[in-house]
């Protein structure tokens, strides 16, 4: 056998299995608990030497974003929960105040380290790099006339300060604004205090110039500044609260920063028009309750006691930190051109099928089955798809899913133009996708008026699966074509993010997609598709039924062998049935970006599973499931992680890849390059940390996401997917090369 187990010790430990409770509470990382290990690899980065310095900023402003959005979604409805008393708990049995009392404990260290990370690393380095953050009292006279002439009019007309007194109760703060609380006396000795908050609307760092006559006096266009010295706006309107207050005396100012509760609900059974009720729901979310104030270390018992009081928070709730709060906005850094402290840039290349026949992408698609793994390719020949099709007079019909496609979507206004070409276009706009609601009502809106076929999904259910289906009519009847991907269709950010997509015309697939959209725009109760697995009808079931496929060829052969790339594993169902395959002898391979529940290397339960994760230049964004299913492989992808909301609660599709030669590079080239990564990938450990992976002795090191920049354009013009390569069949993989691997 490949893994050295004989028949009887399988059998063996089989029957231990059996005798081990695979609910127990052990056996689960928290979900909450678990988010903060993974945001602590975005700090790694900021904190890794080797990332250029400007990269290194960017990283640490991802870290506070994301910490921002944990607040808001994952803590905020902690909150709830212990407010509403909610007396279910997850798989790790936490109760709600037991969870909330962890995340602060196990946050503070790192907060503290990313704040020594950007005043004691990042900003000396800035600083011996020419980007200097400066302070007024160092400031010539000349620097300082500039800046306040700045503030009078470009800052100034802006502010609107707000008293507080009986007359003016506290007012409203903002989600996530930054804020400064100002304690004034008047002529009679009288204490007040004020709120000013510092405008969103206006770049935080303001450019100091160095000649006054050069036009360029709080540009705020950092990318054509050549001092590249700044100051914080917070702290020029510090240093000119007095014009705001005049006749009063500032005795003193301090910053802080509130988050609130954004997990809105929307009830859609209740709402007779989703549109309008997400849109109420989009306000209702800088208005929900406090969870966290943020204020600087240095505030005065009184300043924070008055805080505290008017905010309606617990000590709990509050963070001190060193000032400047809300560090998410350092990425305004990254916009200056200094290309020496940043990633070397790259070109996407069109794959070569798509380039040199570019004049009719469907006679492509016909011939076979087509990759594209963006950023390394080009995400071009997907907007070409729609682009062709909307001015084809052949094509009849689109449909296509959007969750979240961004501003000035190719993909959307080629839509738009089908339309206005006749065609039948229907666009299922997920109006519920997580702070994207606004824009997407923008573009359903939009395309409504140009007369496309908006709809909003299914009740109780957010549409987050990756389908554009074009239908056409050829000389030998109706052709469907059909892109399933697993990344949103948003040009900007497959830059950014690495996702798969293909395209197909295979009959089965098509028709399966057909009927999905007919179930989600109709009234079809479809619960089995031919090749597609489909949340939430049976996915979950058929994923489940492909590891205990894998249980049983292992037991045949065993060679059993699964490997998933993903972003999240939480669904307990999923987890307890990896749990079983373990224990039958199966070795499995999980990458998993973020949250992983799981809890790998516990002796006797799942010692031969290994969890990893890579966290690097780009974001790793595919779901790869792999089974070697006794050497009839399968490779499957598509939107869906292994999170109860994305197999209960989301419309989600996953598809196998059915061409025997991407199958093979999808598992070769890219799902084991990234495994074998000693460079980006942190392995998971039982206690639930996460250490750096190391090259053996000798070994060069491998950056997976350099690997795929230096040789994907190489491996796929080689390959015999491009190349005319075999259709139909089986992907078939090597024992040897499996024994190898593992």
């Amino acid at each position: 056998m490949t893994d050295g187990q004989t028949a009887e010790s399988r059998q063996q430990e089989e029957e231990q299995t059996r005798d081990t409770d695979l609910d127990a509470y052990e056996l689960y990382f928290n979900r909450e608990l678990n988010w903060i290990d993974f945001d602590v690899k975005v700090l790694e980065e900021a904190l890794d030497e080797t990332n250029p310095l400007l990269e290194r900023v960017r990283f640490l402003s991802i870290f506070f974003n994301n910490l921002d959005e944990f607040f808001m979604i994952r803590v905020g409805g902690l909150k709830a929960q212990l407010v509403g008393g909610v007396l279910d708990t997850p798989p790790d049995g936490r109760t709600p105040l037991e969870q909330l009392s962890e995340i602060r404990e196990k946050l503070q260290p790192y907060l503290h380290q990313a704040s020594d990370c950007w005043h004691n690393r990042l900003m000396p380095a800035l600083d011996r790099n020419g980007i200097k953050l400066k302070d007024l009292n160092t400031m010539t006279a000349e620097e300082r006339d500039c800046l306040a002439r700045y503030f009078e009019r470009e800052v100034y007309p802006v502010l609107t300060p707000q008293a507080i007194d009986p007359g003016r109760p506290f007012p409203h703060i903002s989600n996530l604004s930054l804020n400064l609380l100002v304690l004034l006396e008047d002529e009679e000795g009288i204490r007040h205090y004020a709120r000013v908050k510092v405008p969103k609307n206006i770049l935080r760092l303001v450019t100091v110039p160095c000649d006054t006559r050069n036009g360029n006096e709080g540009t705020d266009d950092l990318r054509q500044q050549p001092e590249k010295e700044f100051i914080w706006l917070e702290h020029l309107l510090r240093h000119n609260l007095q014009t705001l207050f005049p006749g009063l005396q500032v005795l003193r100012a301090v910053s802080f920063r509130v988050t609130r509760n954004a997990d809105v609900e929307i009830v859609e059974d209740e709402a007779d028009d989703l549109l309008s009720a997400v849109e109420e729901g989009i306000g209702q979310r800088f208005f929900g309750c406090a969870v966290r104030l943020e204020v600087e270390q240095s505030i005065q018992k009184q300043d924070l006691d008055f805080l505290v009081g008017r905010l309606q928070v617990t000590p709990y709730q509050v963070y001190m930190e060193p000032e400047p709060l809300g560090l998410s906005t350092i990425d305004e850094f990254c916009e200056i051109d200094k290309p020496d402290l940043k990633f070397p840039p790259f070109r996407s290349e069109v794959p070569p099928a798509f380039a040199e026949e570019s004049s009719d992408i469907f006679s492509v698609i016909k011939k076979r089955d087509r990759l594209l793994f963006v950023p390394y390719d080009s995400f071009s020949p997907v907007v070409d798809f729609v682009r062709q099709a909307a001015e084809d007079p052949n094509v009849l019909a689109i449909k296509q899913t959007l969750y979240r496609v961004g501003k000035d979507s190719p993909i959307v206004k080629a839509l738009i133009e089908a339309r206005r070409n006749g065609k039948q276009v229907t666009a299922l706009v997920e109006l519920k996708a997580r702070f994207d609601e606004e824009n997407n009502i923008v573009w359903a809106r939009e395309m409504e008026q140009a007369g496309v076929h908006v709809v909003y999904g299914l009740v109780g259910l957010k549409t987050h699966a990756k389908l554009c289906l074009v239908v056409r009519r050829e000389e030998e009847g109706i052709q469907q074509y059909v892109h399933i991907g697993t990344g949103n269709y948003n040009h900007i950010t497959a830059k950014i993010y690495t996702d798969l997509g293909v395209f197909t015309a295979d009959r089965r697939i098509c028709d399966d997609v057909t009927d999905l959209f007919n179930a989600i725009t109709g009234y079809a109760k479809k619960t089995e598709y031919r090749e597609l697995l489909v949340a939430p009808a049976s996915m979950r079931e058929e994923l489940i039924r492909r590891i205990d496929r894998e249980i049983e060829a292992h037991r045949n052969t065993g060679e059993g062998y699964i490997a998933f790339k993903m972003n999240q594993l939480v669904d307990k169902a999923c987890i307890k049935a990896l749990y079983r395959a373990a224990t039958a002898g199966v070795r499995i391979d999980l990458q998993v970006r973020g949250i992983c529940c799981l809890r790998p290397g516990v002796p006797g339960v799942n010692d031969r599973i290994r969890v990893t994760s890579i966290v690097g230049r780009f974001l790793e964004h595919p779901r790869i499931y792999y089974f070697h299913n006794g050497g009839e492989s399968e490779v499957i992808i598509g939107s869906a992680d292994m999170m109860p909301r994305n197999l209960d609660r989301r419309i989600e599709v996953l598809t196998p890849i059915k061409d025997p030669d991407i199958a093979q590079m999808v598992y070769r080239k890219i799902l084991l390059v990234h495994l074998q990564d000693t460079e980006k990938t942190r392995e998971l450990t039982p206690e639930g940390r996460y250490r750096r992976i190391a090259s053996a002795e000798g070994e060069e090191p491998l950056n997976a996401q350099e690997e795929m920049l230096r040789n994907w354009k190489q491996w796929r013009s080689s390959d015999k997917e491009q190349n005319g390569g075999s259709k139909g069949g089986k992907f078939r993989f090597s024992p040897f090369t499996l024994s190898n691997y593992l």
